[in-house]
């Protein structure tokens, strides 16, 4: 049937009055007000959704580094405090790490090691708990995350060097490379990238797959999605990302493959398996990826989530707890 236009309908009820109005019509009007209405509540609640994020979001960011960074710890450490999951400290050559467990009989056989978010000027274990127990619960499989050195402090390639470390000491655990799945969100998933590069480029074997929650991948802000986004992100926006930019690599040459992972050669990677956001101004970050990976005959696939923010896995909504289950079809697939 042909939709006949709201305006055109209205035009006739004043014309005929409603006594000789058809029953298609009728139909189709309420059909069309209907829709009109359930439209605006939605769009209303996706508006109130997008506000609340930004308000739980402005607890945390504040323009004191370490007070930033004690806010993200005690988020994670409320947000962490479950009988379901066991945490047990490690020194990883002075580094601090820790291991993350279900309190039940669990597989063994792989890990998996986590490069945890925060714009490499923020972030800790503590704080990624509010992803690792996620990961630990839903796949069953022992999670490493440690703590990187952190910018200004420590700029590049201090993040990169740790994460050598740790993945060196998995390695000396006695995991080989195919029994380790990388796991990253946000600047986590620029490390996780980066690792792998730097392991392919000293010639050494990669690891079995790599899962990406809103990777930073393009530190040069080129990415579309800083314009068309700009107004929906919650979270981030151009100026934070400008400062986590000017930290953690100033005066360095940011189309580095080491630095921004997008420009990098991704001939032989493992699988990689990408979730980001509709709403985040990083969604080009993790469309250009998909495309070069594609490009570089990499298995990859990418899940764009309607209504969703930067690493939105973190937080109590449906579509995270979707989310942690799309990630262990993804580790269960190639784990087979």
């Amino acid at each position: 049937m042909k939709r006949i236009p709201i305006k055109e309908l209205i035009e006739r009820d004043a014309e005929k009055g409603n006594n000789e109005k058809s029953g298609t019509e009728k139909a189709e009007v309420e059909k069309v007000a209907i829709e009109e209405a359930e439209k605006g509540v939605t769009d209303k609640r996706k508006q109130n959704l997008m506000n609340l994020i930004k308000r739980v979001h402005g607890l945390v960011e504040n323009a004191d580094l370490e007070k930033h960074r004690q806010s993200q710890d005690h988020i994670g450490a409320i947000l962490s405090n479950t009988k379901a999951i066991k945490y047990q400290e490690v020194n990883i050559e002075g580094m601090y790490g820790e291991w993350i467990s279900v309190n039940r009989t669990h597989m063994k056989k792989y890990v998996l090691l986590h490069c945890h978010g925060g714009g490499y000027s923020t972030g800790s274990s503590l704080y990624a708990r509010t992803l690792t127990s996620k990961l630990a619960e839903s796949t069953s499989m022992d999670v490493l995350c440690f703590d990187y050195r952190l910018a200004p402090e420590c700029p590049y390639p201090a993040a990169l060097e740790d994460a050598v470390k740790a993945w060196n000491y998995l390695m000396l655990l006695g995991y080989g490379a195919r029994d380790v799945i990388l796991t990253g969100d946000s600047a986590g998933g620029n490390l996780a990238l980066a690792l792998t590069l730097k392991l392919k480029q000293e010639g050494r074997l990669l690891p079995r797959g790599i899962l990406l929650m809103s990777p930073w991948t393009d530190l040069t802000s080129s990415g579309k999605s800083f314009r068309t986004k700009a107004e929906m992100d919650p979270v981030l926006n151009s100026a934070y990302i400008d400062r986590m930019v000017k930290a953690y690599a100033e005066n360095r040459e940011l189309q580095d493959p080491m630095i921004s992972p997008l420009f990098g050669d991704f001939t032989g990677f493992p699988p990689v398996y990408i979730q980001v956001g509709e709403n985040e101004i990083l969604l080009s970050d993790s469309l250009r990826l998909h495309k070069v990976l594609v490009d570089a005959n990499v298995s990859v696939k990418i899940d764009i989530y309607s209504d969703m923010w930067h690493v939105f896995q973190m937080s109590p909504v449906r579509a995270a707890r979707a989310a942690m289950d799309k990630n262990a079809e993804f580790i269960y697939d190639i784990c087979r």
